[in-house]
């Protein structure tokens, strides 16, 4: 497994779902960034299952920073943050042993890992894996803050329920960092009935999140492979859930002519901008200025109680299953933390690649 993403600051990841803890490294981060607990406690309790629309798993996520984190503020030494397990049941996973669970990564992890990897609750599949993301990513947030760097996520589309999209990115992303369900709109009881209907069903259903970056110096990503879409995409698609992204209006450009999905520039009180953002605030790889904004389709979880049918890989014979257990009917409201504190992560990888480490501490962009 290649368990690690960045080139300056560096993202590792560890653990299982049922094993003894999980928790992640964070190396080449700058010294002397305030690291608040709060915003930590705060983030991961949005991603812990609070809700009926949530698994019945629930962990206390009782964090330990181990190093790099001195007298609450960074050392530049690499941040090892472990978080340990204590509400698990592997009951549920004896009798699925050898079965390939659809759209799990159990047959693939098996052809890979040759029967050794840890079958139980998915094993380092999990997505329970992206708590210390949530827990590190944290840290990353607080240090873009400060520079001046804001970035949020919320539900674009559930099932039916609709959002509305980003407009008035800085009041929105204000709008979204106070709420569990992460909308802009008026919508948390459509997409909670959208989700207790599909589960009611025995049934998951997936959606859209949509992220924007705000703040951000024109200047940064690494043409040709490591543009800004690039190294973001990477990211994204390490979390489980997610089979598509999209930049700006993404696959909507391509049913426009270039007079429309054209971004044109202009001088406003002496700053660059575009009149639209239908490229995302990335051109040639590289931002803009303008605020970075993607869509990820997020798919139903693969866990659901309906009979499906599948194969018993160790008997080599066909079989049905209907998963038993605590899963998430959606995903979607739980994800969108984990994509902003990955998106977090990236950022903060630019922006040391670009200026040097300390930027992250003085913002300085020269």
């Amino acid at each position: 497994m290649k368990n690690s993403i960045g080139r300056s600051v560096i993202l590792t990841l560890f653990g299982e779902s049922h094993g003894e803890a999980i928790g992640a490294v964070l190396d080449g981060f700058a010294p002397g960034i305030e690291v608040s607990r709060k915003l930590m406690d705060a983030n991961l309790s949005k991603r812990r299952p609070n809700a009926k629309t949530d698994t019945a798993r629930i962990e206390k996520d009782e964090y330990r920073i181990l190093s790099g984190v001195f007298n609450g503020f960074t050392t530049g030494a690499p941040i090892s943050v472990v978080i340990p397990n204590g509400n698990t049941d592997s009951s549920a996973y004896d009798d699925l042993r050898g079965k390939a669970r659809p759209s799990h990564a159990d047959y693939a992890a098996f052809c890979k890992y040759h029967g050794f990897e840890d079958y139980r609750g998915g094993g380092h599949f999990s997505g329970r894996i992206t708590a210390p993301i949530v827990a590190i990513g944290a840290i990353c947030l607080g240090a873009l803050e400060k520079l001046g760097i804001r970035i949020g996520t919320h539900i674009l589309r559930c099932g039916n329920a609709k959002d509305k999209p980003f407009s008035d990115f800085s009041h929105e992303i204000g709008v979204i960092e106070e709420k569990m369900m992460p909308v802009i709109g008026d919508v948390e009881s459509d997409i909670e009935a959208e989700i207790i209907r599909a589960k009611e069903n025995g049934d998951s259903i997936g959606g859209i999140t949509q992220t924007a970056i705000i703040g951000l110096p024109s200047g940064l990503g690494e043409p040709w492979f490591s543009s800004v879409e690039g190294d973001l995409s990477n990211a994204m698609f390490s979390i489980g859930g997610i089979k598509g992204i999209e930049f700006g209006l993404g696959f909507g450009l391509a049913g426009l002519t270039g007079s429309k999905a054209n971004d044109p520039f202009r001088m406003n009180n002496g700053k660059v901008e575009t009149i639209t953002n239908n490229n995302g605030g990335i051109n040639g790889g590289i931002t803009n200025g303008m605020p970075v904004v993607f869509q990820c389709a997020v798919k139903p979880t693969p866990s659901i109680s309906k009979l499906q049918q599948t194969v018993d890989f160790a008997k080599c014979e066909d079989v049905s299953i209907g998963i038993k257990g605590r899963h998430d009917p959606a995903i979607i409201r739980r994800i969108c933390i984990v994509i902003t504190s990955l998106t977090a992560v990236v950022i903060c990888d630019l922006i040391a690649s670009r200026f040097g480490t300390d930027a992250l501490r003085e913002g300085k962009w020269e």
